[in-house]
């Protein structure tokens, strides 16, 4: 399921990043990798407050929607 579809304050595992390439290296370079543990915070209007790996991260509806949990 996608990361928007998470509930809050449940862990998961990341299983894969979808979208173009450019757009997975930028999620990589957050942390967003398959394999990594992320939580949902919060969510606001669509847009999501993750925690991965020891950051807090805020990322748009449409980047939740490519990371598949």
């Amino acid at each position: 399921m996608p990361l928007t579809m998470a509930c809050q304050d449940d862990k998961f595992l990341i299983k894969k990043i979808n979208g173009k390439e450019e757009v997975r290296r930028f999620l990589e370079n957050l942390g967003f990798v398959a394999g990594a543990e992320v939580s949902v915070i919060s969510k606001m209007c669509g847009n999501i407050i993750v925690q991965i790996k020891e950051s807090r991260v805020a990322i748009s509806k449409e980047m939740a929607q490519k990371i598949i949990v």
